[in-house]
């Protein structure tokens, strides 16, 4: 038997997030989904392997490291008098 598609509200419950969580993630994350028509699809088997794999959480750990680097202004040393 085939494995059955699922719309983006399935695969949210799936997961237990908001179905706007998802759009997020097939554009910023590259998250498996297949375009049909408007309809975005998802095979539930790929996305547990692609959120086994690390790949959901990986981009934003290299935000979160990216947020914690200091920039040039905040490493200033304010003036003595």
């Amino acid at each position: 038997m085939s494995e059955h598609w699922l719309s983006v509200t399935e695969i949210a419950a799936h997961l237990g997030v908001n179905p706007d969580t998802i759009y997020k993630w097939v554009v910023r994350k590259k998250m498996p989904a297949h375009k049909v028509g408007r309809l975005w699809k998802f095979l539930a088997s790929e996305v547990d392997a692609w959120v086994k794999g690390g790949l959901a959480a990986q981009e934003t750990a290299k935000k979160r490291a990216k947020l914690r680097q200091p920039t040039a202004m905040n490493s200033k040393q304010p003036s003595q008098p």
